[in-house]
């Protein structure tokens, strides 16, 4: 496996190209994606349906390969950070097994990778006490509510302890009340373990509250159309989001997403 330089990106894509062969012809889902994530960053990627955001996340895991360009993780491949467990992944849906306890779920990845058993329960109250689960371990996931089961989801993939955590929407389908609330945890937990976050996002307003960089995507093939660096303090309380200074960085955003139908 490669070694890591602490002083390069975690992330770095340079003209990244990803091209689908199917019966109806070529598929584009990427083209010409250049991007760096340095270390703690919270970066948002936005951008219409089919613009190539969980596709890139998924290049990013290893779970797709890209047919032009280069990517790196923390100085390797994308197939050798997987194999180094680089990376906790959060998907769409909480994607909890019904058969086990919340704990279980958690302690599934610890299992999978070989930890020792003695590890376990330290490692499972420790990731439950960082989304504030605590106290739910022996509860069954259709005892939870959808945003405790999403919580749930996020302990998982910090179990093992990886630098950067890859999510892909996984609030979209919470209502705002619970979504916001989320959105302040995220943030809270983001503070307390200094990872490295890529977050996948259709909310203009969530990507801005959250991120340190919002990364604007075109339709398909995936351009970047604007990297946007927030000048947001890193601490922001909920209301932060009725300031000027939000409002502004969200018309760029906006901006960003009406250049990106420009595109031919």
């Amino acid at each position: 496996m490669g070694t890591w330089d602490v002083t390069s990106p975690v992330i770095e894509a340079k003209d990244l190209d990803l091209t689908f062969e199917t019966n109806d012809g070529p598929v584009h889902a990427l083209k010409g994606v250049d991007l760096s994530v340095e270390k703690g960053e919270f970066v948002s990627f936005i951008g219409p349906s089919g613009c190539g955001k969980t596709t890139f996340l998924r290049c990013i895991a290893g779970l797709e390969t890209p047919t032009g360009g280069a990517l790196t993780v923390n100085g390797m491949s994308p197939d050798e950070a997987r194999k180094s467990r680089a990376y906790g992944y959060v998907f769409q849906a909480a994607g909890l097994y019904p058969w086990r306890t919340i704990a279980g779920n958690i302690r599934l990845p610890l299992e999978i990778m070989g930890y020792p058993k003695s590890e376990h329960a330290e490692r499972v109250d420790k990731v439950m006490s960082l989304v504030d689960l605590k106290g739910f371990g022996k509860k069954f996931p259709w005892q939870l509510s959808g945003g405790m089961q999403q919580r749930a989801s996020i302990a998982r993939a910090l179990a093992f302890d990886a630098d950067i955590l890859l999510m892909d929407e996984p609030f979209g389908a919470l209502d705002e009340i619970v979504r916001d609330h989320l959105n302040e945890q995220l943030l809270e937990l983001w503070a307390r373990t200094e990872k490295t976050i890529a977050f996948v996002t259709h909310s203009i307003p969530e990507a801005v509250y959250l991120s340190t960089k919002i990364v604007v995507m075109s339709p398909r093939p995936g351009r970047i159309t604007d990297v946007i660096e927030s000048p947001l303090p890193r601490e922001r309380p909920l209301d932060i989001r009725d300031t000027q200074q939000f409002l502004d960085v969200a018309h760029r955003v906006r901006e960003g997403l009406r250049e990106g139908h420009s595109y031919d």
